[in-house]
C-alpha cells in the first residue's frame, strides 16, 4: 500500500513518473504468486476488518474511535470497488491500467462527482486508519494528548496527500489529455 500511495504522489510531479514508477515495480507486483497473494491480502483485511466491525459495533461510539471505524468501513468499500475496477479494466476492457485508467473517471461528468471524493477519502481513509492502529499500539507507551496530537499529524498528512493526488489525476496541477480508451469506459 506504501509503494502504491509513493506512486500516485509522484504524478504530483508528472504523468511520466508516476508510469514510470509503475512500470517498474510491476515486475514484483504483477507475478502471478504475487498478485494472488495481494489479492487474498486485501480479502483478508476486508473480512478481518468487517468481522472487528460487527464484533466491537457497540464499543465504538466515542470519540475518536469514531474514526477508525468510518475509515476502516470507508476502506472495506473502496478496496472492494477499487480491485474490482482493476480487474475489470484489466481483463474487460484489456487496459493498461495505469495513470490514465484511475484519472479518466475525474475528466468525464458526471463521473468525476463520484470519483474526486472516492479518491481524495481513500487516501485520508488509509491515514486516520493508520493513526488510530497507533494509538492502539502506542496506547500503554504515550499520553492521551501525545495520540491526539498523532492521529491530528497523520490526519493532517493524509489531508495533505489525498488533496495533491487527487489534484494531479483531476488535471489541477498540469494539462492531462486522457486517451480516448479511457474514456469510452464511462459512455
Amino acid at each position: 500500500m506504501t509503494l502504491h500511495l509513493f506512486n500516485h504522489l509522484l504524478a504530483v510531479g508528472s504523468v511520466e513518473a508516476h508510469i514510470r514508477f509503475m512500470e517498474a515495480f510491476r515486475a514484483v507486483y504483477r507475478n502471478r504468486v504475487v498478485e494472488i497473494i495481494l489479492l487474498l491480502c486485501a480479502a483478508s483485511q476486508i473480512a478481518s476488518g468487517l468481522t472487528f466491525v460487527r464484533r466491537r459495533w457497540r464499543e465504538r461510539h466515542q470519540g475518536l474511535d469514531l474514526l477508525q471505524l468510518g475509515s476502516g468501513l470507508y476502506l472495506a468499500f473502496f478496496l472492494l470497488v477499487h480491485v474490482g475496477a482493476v480487474l475489470t479494466g484489466r481483463m474487460q476492457f484489456g487496459l493498461d491500467t495505469n495513470f490514465y485508467y484511475a484519472a479518466a473517471g475525474m475528466h468525464v461528468l458526471p463521473y468525476r462527482y463520484f470519483f474526486l471524493p472516492y479518491y481524495f477519502f481513500a487516501v485520508l481513509a488509509i491515514a486516520i486508519h493508520l493513526a488510530r492502529a497507533l494509538h492502539w499500539l502506542a496506547r500503554d507507551r504515550l499520553s492521551a494528548a501525545a495520540m491526539r496530537a498523532a492521529t491530528a499529524l497523520l490526519s493532517m498528512c493524509g489531508f495533505a496527500a489525498a488533496a495533491l493526488i487527487v489534484a494531479a489525476f483531476a488535471g489541477g496541477l498540469y494539462d492531462i489529455t486522457v486517451p480516448a480508451k479511457y474514456l469510452a469506459t464511462f459512455q
